[in-house]
């Protein structure tokens, strides 16, 4: 019996998520958290073969909450599940030690046949991710800027360029507004930029965030 924890903070799509789980007999939902803190707290409070992670979360972002599984839980599968497309946070996931990455727009033959992969230790990545970094290893690709960055600075970047202000950004993220602020130098210097308008514009478009999205 795989045991699952589901961490998303989108009650309805839990309960879907629940859904298709449920109907395979060998896997079981043993708990769910709305937020990053919760799915922590969770895991040391009970054992679980696989974690679904979303990456959008109201407290911690989902990157910052699997490193912290790393830290803690040594290679516990975690297959990120999220609205966010591969060539947004895709490599960055990996990079971080997700065993998969999974857009929730895939089918639920997909997401069942990904968490058995991933339960059995194998890496789930798409087709086109897997050319991707195949590219990347082989220097096919050249790296775009703001893949430079840590994932401070593009979580940075992402809220700088949703409008939030540099106060709203340290709340977020439970950081000083100095903090904030050095990030925003780092970026503005690795992306050859002068301000917060050019900010938005590139993020804009190189489409890593769009006015509906939340940053993560």
């Amino acid at each position: 019996m795989l045991k699952l924890l589901i961490a998303d903070d989108h009650a309805l799509l839990r309960r879907g998520l629940r859904q298709i789980i449920d109907e395979n007999p060998d896997f079981r939902v043993v708990a769910e958290a709305a937020n990053g803190n919760e799915a922590l707290r969770l895991l040391r409070e009970q054992l679980v073969d696989v974690v679904l992670l979303d990456i959008t979360m109201p407290d911690r972002n989902g990157i910052d909450v699997l490193k912290q599984i790393r830290r803690e839980f040594g290679k516990l599968p975690v297959l990120m599940l999220t609205m966010h497309a591969e060539d947004e946070f895709g490599v960055r996931a990996l990079k971080a030690g997700a065993s998969g990455y999974l857009t929730k727009d895939a089918a639920p033959a997909l997401l069942v046949s990904a968490i058995r992969q991933v339960a059995a230790g194998r890496k789930y990545i798409s087709a086109a991710l897997a050319e991707e970094l195949a590219e990347r290893v082989g220097g096919g690709i050249t790296e775009s800027p703001h893949e430079t960055l840590s994932d401070r600075e593009f979580q940075t970047l992402r809220f700088i360029a949703s409008g939030k202000s540099l106060s709203e950004i340290a709340f977020a993220l439970s950081l000083s507004p100095k903090t904030i602020s050095v990030y925003r130098s780092r970026l503005l210097d690795k992306l050859k930029l002068r301000n917060n308008a050019e900010l938005m514009r590139y993020a804009m478009e190189n489409r890593l965030v769009t006015w509906s999205d939340p940053p993560a």
